[in-house]
């Protein structure tokens, strides 16, 4: 299959991601299935793709038209081989379990077109393993989108160890035709580029945590306003050649060794989860939260990071 001749997206899995995934094709002019084995997972996909909606609404990053276009584009589809029959490009979205996700692709394999890419938004698990469990390994492409996926504009582009060049070259173009920003990630390691980063922030962010150095309002008030500040403008080597490699070089000769390299999960962590204490879905987790405050919470949230979209899209 060509790139031009992408016209039905599957998207399966209708949990974090899948919701906002699905409404950002639907509203570039991609009919669009999202498919779950629960229905009140589709139930409550239909009101976050309305929540979602609204708000680009509201902030100016759709129109009307794109919102109207985006809802006649978008069906919800609870039986998967309805979903999937038909579709030219399929996209999981599904719990990140290796077993669930190899299980999707070989029902996926007995569904869809022998040229049709199945794609994963994977946060972690290498693309080459998921590929292992199909006939056709060739088609498999990691296509991570960041959270909150309707509003974090880059995705990383995966390639396992069998993928073909053609899955990466239609799914590139896909995220492009929807206005996404799509980068390379050349070799299959697992967490990619964006976690694994992401991961050794919050390792050490949760180190100094657990060794009182900071609480966690202090730890998250300096990278927000600190790190976060310079990051969203200057990416980490970047920022090397600005502050210069010889003071790095000097800093990092002393203060690598005293980072965190730990490969256990945090303490604090494994007992919060022991005790259920999960997050905001839970109502306590590193912080507490009433039901009341959770939505507040979230749409600022969610607006603050359309603001800082906004500024840097004025900056390109």
């Amino acid at each position: 299959m060509s790139r031009n001749e992408i016209h039905t997206v599957a998207v399966a899995g209708a949990g974090t991601m899948g919701p906002g995934i699905a409404a950002v094709f639907a509203s570039h002019g991609f009919a669009v299935r999202l498919t779950d084995v629960k229905a009140e997972m589709l139930e409550r996909a239909r009101a976050t793709v309305k929540t979602i909606y609204s708000t680009l609404l509201q902030e100016g990053f759709l129109s009307q038209a794109q919102v109207d276009r985006g809802n006649a584009n978008l069906q919800f589809v609870q039986d998967q081989a309805q979903a999937l029959t038909g579709a030219d490009f399929v996209l999981e979205t599904i719990p990140e379990k290796r077993e669930i996700k190899q299980a999707f692709y070989q029902a996926a394999e007995k569904i869809v077109g022998q040229d049709v890419v199945l794609a994963s938004n994977t946060s972690g698990i290498p693309i080459t393993v998921l590929g292992e469990a199909c006939r056709y390994p060739g088609r498999v492409v990691g296509m991570h989108w960041s959270n909150p996926p309707h509003i974090i504009p880059v995705i990383e582009v995966i390639r396992g160890a069998q993928t073909e060049d053609s899955a990466v070259e239609i799914t590139r173009d896909l995220a492009e035709k929807i206005g996404m920003i799509p980068v390379d990630v050349s070799k299959d390691v697992p967490g990619f580029v964006e976690n694994r980063i992401l991961y050794a922030i919050m390792r050490e962010a949760l180190h100094l945590l657990d060794e009182g150095i900071a609480d966690a309002e202090a730890i998250d008030t300096i990278v927000k306003w600190g790190i976060g500040y310079k990051l969203a403008v200057i990416g980490p080597l970047e920022l090397l050649d600005v502050a210069g490699l010889d003071i790095y070089h000097s800093v990092a000769s002393y203060l690598n060794a005293d980072l965190n390299a730990s490969s256990e999960v945090s303490a604090l962590v494994q007992e919060k989860v022991a005790k259920g204490e999960l997050g905001i879905k839970t109502g306590k987790g590193l912080f507490d939260y009433t039901p009341e405050e959770i939505p507040t919470l979230m749409q600022r949230r969610m607006r603050l990071l359309l603001d800082v979209k906004k500024a840097l899209m004025k900056g390109q």
